[in-house]
């Protein structure tokens, strides 16, 4: 490269007026060939006026015939690609070696097809128009052009298809969004005894993965292993991809632990997955491993990590992954901006999730969406209103997903009338087709506002089959308007669909039994002992100092569980103190002093600062007795206190909480 900066510089500094003496000619001819010929085979993009002071050398000393296919190829690989086609029809006869930079070139303007179908003709003229480097230039053209057919012929009249042939019709399907018909390609290519190098094993994996069709992956894997190229990152990288798009999370990690170097994309498609499967300690121990290596984790990734924690209530170990990211690229990258304010709004947060969207120097409908959500699932009604009304005034088209949020807060504020308008304008204005979880919304709103026979008649008018979901929300108002014979037909539904769920049998157990109805109850308990349904328990988790602390009904596991208990009886003395007294008790096998959400709480208190507020997860539904015992612990030990159930989330502060007592 150092002697091409001088040849530029002698060119600038001398520009020739005359042609050189014929004495010159011969060493200066040598000089410009090296240089060209050098410049060439290594690979290196040569600056354009370099390319176009060579051009003009080669012209001055009359050697252009014998190296213009070299000038074209370093003009192609500089970028000039309309000097490469007007070079090229300068030529009578061009060499058949010059042809494929031209149709290079050509598939690199912005309308191919025309320039292309002149240099196909033209070529028809050669004596070796049919070579199989100029028939696979000719086939990555067509396909440029979206010609699929057309790329498809010139393939077939090759004898023998090269690699490089059978990679470019299959990634010119896949561009064309026919991955399935890529696959089709790639079966052809290897029954045709194909051997594949690493970038075509990469494409066809790939194009597996966007299908889902594992079998033939795992084919294309095995023959990457034969050929000993699954070393490539890119190979390896793509049966990853392949394995967890088709659930097989165990394979694909096996893939990942033998990967001798493992990309961003890797990392961030492991933890990714992991984290929207459920496995959120095995998506933040790969993502602490990727720090420790040294791999900057892109925005995939720490959305990833964050759901993680989000899932295990790990608000620290969440701090911690958020200090990773770069806070001025975070506010131009919507993805990490939508996965902060997600994450905060989880853990009840929704002032700091507010601060980050405020920040945000990008803000597509994912970021808005993020934030409606945000304010929907945390109670604050007034602000989703207020915050779409804002969407829609600065011309931001709501989508589904808006309408979803909303629909969720008039199902949790009661607001029946703005529910179905809200549904209303979402069908019939912005012309959006509700899925199940929109019913499943009206249905919910229906049903906790005591509609019963609206919602079941909502139910049987649905275009799907109601899932269980649609039942449960039906259930649920059933039991808070005591309706026993709706629910429990609700109920039955509800053991069809899911005949495991002991939640269920037990629910409609209780009916039978408030009914009076002994006989049938006796029969359903006999039922469920035939066929083996027991009862899953009830259970909370912490995040404390890094470790997630778990709490079942009437534990006794824990180290700490004697000042736990201690602090129960403590609290509950306070609480008989200013007058209260427990009504129900929903887990009847167990005090209710002792339910797994409160022994959280006690553990929380002992454990944090005054005055610090306490996060707690419950996989099912809050009790209506623990619901209101936290709001009087809340107001006891002045402290801000956030659960999230299977349901809702739930902010207690001052003896008051966030869903209003409806949930």
């Amino acid at each position: 490269m150092e002697v091409l900066r001088k040849f530029v510089q002698s060119e600038l500094r001398n520009p020739p007026t005359t042609l050189a003496p014929s004495a010159f000619v011969s060493s200066a001819a040598e000089e410009t060939r090296r240089l060209l010929l050098s410049a060439v085979s290594s690979g290196n993009r040569l600056p354009p006026l370099t390319v176009k002071l060579l051009h003009g050398r080669l012209l001055r000393l009359g050697i252009l015939d014998d190296l213009y296919t070299y000038l074209l190829r370093a003009l192609s690989s500089s970028g000039l690609h309309l000097h490469v086609l007007r070079l090229y029809s300068l030529f009578p006869k061009p060499s058949h070696l010059a042809l494929p930079v031209a149709l290079k070139s050509a598939s690199r303007l912005r309308n191919p097809l025309r320039v292309g179908e002149q240099l196909h003709a033209r070529s028809l003229k050669l004596p070796s128009d049919s070579t199989p480097h100029i028939l696979t230039s000719l086939l990555s053209l067509y396909a440029k052009c979206g010609l699929l057919q057309h790329a498809r012929s010139v393939l077939e009249e090759m004898p023998c298809p090269s690699t490089v042939s059978w990679t470019a019709l299959i990634t010119a399907y896949m561009d064309a969004g026919r991955s399935r018909e890529a696959v089709a390609v790639a079966r052809d290519a290897f029954a045709s005894g194909m051997r594949p190098d690493s970038f075509m094993a990469a494409r066809v994996l790939t194009a597996c993965s966007r299908v889902t069709d594992l079998g033939t992956g795992e084919a294309v894997w095995r023959t990457a292993e034969r050929e000993g190229i699954t070393s490539s990152v890119f190979v390896a990288t793509a049966a990853v991809d392949l394995y967890i798009k088709c659930g097989a999370m165990a394979k694909a990690r096996e893939v990942f632990d033998r990967m001798p170097e493992k990309n961003v994309v890797a990392w961030g498609a492991m933890v990714s997955e992991y984290a929207s499967n459920g496995h959120p300690q095995e998506a933040l121990q790969l993502f602490f491993a990727m720090q420790a290596q040294g791999v900057r984790p892109n925005c995939r990734t720490v959305a990833g990590a964050l759901s993680a924690c989000t899932q295990l209530g790990a608000f620290d170990l969440a701090q911690q992954v958020i200090a990773v990211v770069d806070w001025d690229q975070l506010l131009d990258n919507p993805v990490l901006g939508t996965a902060l304010i997600e994450m905060y709004s989880k853990f009840g947060n929704t002032a700091e999730a507010w601060f980050v969207f405020q920040q945000m120097r990008k803000r597509g409908i994912t970021v808005w969406n993020a934030m409606v959500l945000g304010l929907s699932m945390t109670g604050h009604d007034r602000s989703v209103f207020a915050l779409v009304g804002q969407m829609e005034k600065s011309g931001m088209k709501l989508n589904g997903m808006t309408f979803m949020s909303l629909l969720y807060s008039c199902t949790h504020a009661g607001l029946v009338q703005d529910g179905r308008r809200y549904f209303h304008n979402m069908t019939q204005l912005y012309r959006i087709a509700p899925r199940i979880e929109y019913y499943g919304c009206m249905i919910d709103l229906l049903s906790r506002a005591g509609l019963l026979k609206e919602a079941h008649r909502l139910i049987n008018e649905m275009p799907m089959q109601a899932n269980v979901a649609v039942w449960g929300a039906l259930l649920g108002g059933c039991k808070i308007h005591r309706d026993a014979e709706l629910a429990e037909h609700a109920l039955k539904q509800l053991i069809l669909l899911e005949p495991w769920n002991s939640g269920n049998y037990f629910m409609l157990s209780n009916i039978y039994s408030n009914s009076g109805r002994w006989k049938d109850d006796a029969k359903l308990r006999l039922h469920m002992k035939a066929i083996g349904v027991k009862e899953v328990p009830g259970y909370s988790w912490v995040d404390f100092d890094g470790k997630v602390h778990k709490f079942h009904v009437g534990d006794n596991w824990h180290p700490l569980m004697d000042q736990i208990y201690k602090k129960l009886d403590e609290l509950s003395m306070e609480m008989k103190a200013i007058g209260y007294k427990q009504t129900t008790d929903e887990e009847k096998e167990h005090p209710l002093v002792h339910h797994s959400v409160k022994l959280a709480v006690a553990f929380c208190l002992l454990t944090t600062r005054p005055g610090e507020a306490i996060r707690v997860i419950k996989n099912t539904r809050v009790c209506t007795d623990c619901h209101t015992d936290i709001k009087l612990i809340s107001r006891i030990t002045h402290r801000e206190i956030i659960v999230r159930d299977n349901s809702r989330f739930h902010c207690f502060r001052d003896g008051s909480c966030s869903c209003n007592d409806y949930w």
